[in-house]
């Protein structure tokens, strides 16, 4: 039998629901929690999850926040795209943008956090103004900024050597195949590669029905972007003060990269670190996320309050079905 999820891994009913456009027409499925006027929070999901995966830190922000989630392209209910030419890190920078100029009204600034591939997200958009313009702050949560399948330690010890870790990872990391339904040996596999040892099983299952619902191309598709990935120039753009959070148990990115990260940030506000915990910090630790990012939000809390609407009024300039963005081709239509 299977356990059953947490009360905290289900999300709330949203306060609304988007579908944002993207420079390149990808359409992304964003999500809002939380009153209407209050500071805004940006979250960014990783590779296989979806807005689902940040359900226990939603739970716990969204009385104080309004909270934006947004699915990476093919990811959730936002929709795969038609061809290789659609992923990419300049992709996830694009769409990043497009959500937060869809959001993040002009004159106000948001806290942004990213997980793993939402980390790599938040450093492959360093640079870009529309960005920058709308970012209170950062906190990338167990994330690296290249070098990924060199560094991690899935793979026992003794396979040592950059070339033998990446013709044996490859062909788990990039698969094709289906994973299937949730079981026993899923559960346990997942666990064992993403997840601290003392994680509780219904935790586990949470973050399994996640992961097991991302569609096998989608999976693919990322993983070949993610096994090439290099942001750290983009990194070192990223003018936003930024903290960093890591887990001692974390295989798929080891406490050196966010070690790397924070060194080579211009604003870092801190590097936490997680005794025991694995990659998946914001299930296995919600508690601790979320009080991180609200130690980073007190720290700008003047930018979150500047250009603040009260509950109710809506911004100047607010279109009521679809807008276009500015600098870029994206557009935002109500859904619900």
């Amino acid at each position: 039998m299977s356990p059953r999820i947490p009360a905290d891994c289900v999300l709330p009913d949203p306060a609304a629901v988007h579908t944002v456009r993207s420079a390149d027409g990808a359409e992304l499925n964003v999500e809002e929690y939380g009153p209407e006027g209050a500071p805004l929070l940006v979250l960014s999901h990783g590779w296989t999850c979806a807005t689902t995966f940040w359900a226990p830190v939603i739970n716990r922000l969204a009385a104080d926040f309004r909270v934006v989630a947004y699915d990476q392209r093919g990811h959730g209910r936002s929709p795969a795209p038609a061809d290789a030419a659609g992923y990419g890190a300049d992709k996830l920078a694009e769409d990043l943008e497009a959500v937060l100029t869809a959001t993040v009204p002009a004159g106000r600034r948001a806290v942004v956090a990213g997980h793993s591939m939402g980390g790599m997200t938040i450093m492959a958009a360093g640079g870009r103004p529309e960005v920058a313009a709308r970012t209170a702050a950062n906190v990338l949560f167990n994330t690296g900024a290249g070098e990924l399948v060199d560094e991690q330690t899935v793979l026992p010890a003794f396979v040592r050597g950059r070339k033998l870790r990446r013709l044996l990872s490859r062909p788990v990391l990039q698969s094709r195949l289906s994973l299937g339904p949730v079981n026993g040996v899923s559960r346990a596999v997942l666990k064992y590669a993403t997840m601290g040892p003392a994680t509780p099983a219904d935790r586990v299952e949470a973050c399994a029905q996640v992961v097991h619902a991302c569609p096998p191309k989608v999976r693919h598709r990322w993983s070949i972007v993610l096994d090439v990935l290099d942001v750290h120039a983009e990194l070192a753009r990223i003018t936003a003060p930024t903290a960093v959070v890591t887990s001692s148990n974390d295989k798929l990115t080891p406490p050196v990269h966010s070690r790397r990260i924070a060194a080579a940030l211009a604003d870092p506000r801190g590097l936490l670190e997680l005794p025991g915990a694995g990659h998946m910090s914001p299930l296995e630790r919600p508690a601790e996320v979320a009080a991180e990012i609200r130690r980073v939000a007190a720290l700008v809390a003047d930018d979150l309050a500047a250009g603040a609407v009260p509950a109710g009024a809506a911004p100047d300039g607010a279109s009521a079905v679809v807008s276009e963005l500015p600098s870029q081709s994206a557009a935002v239509e109500e859904t619900a």
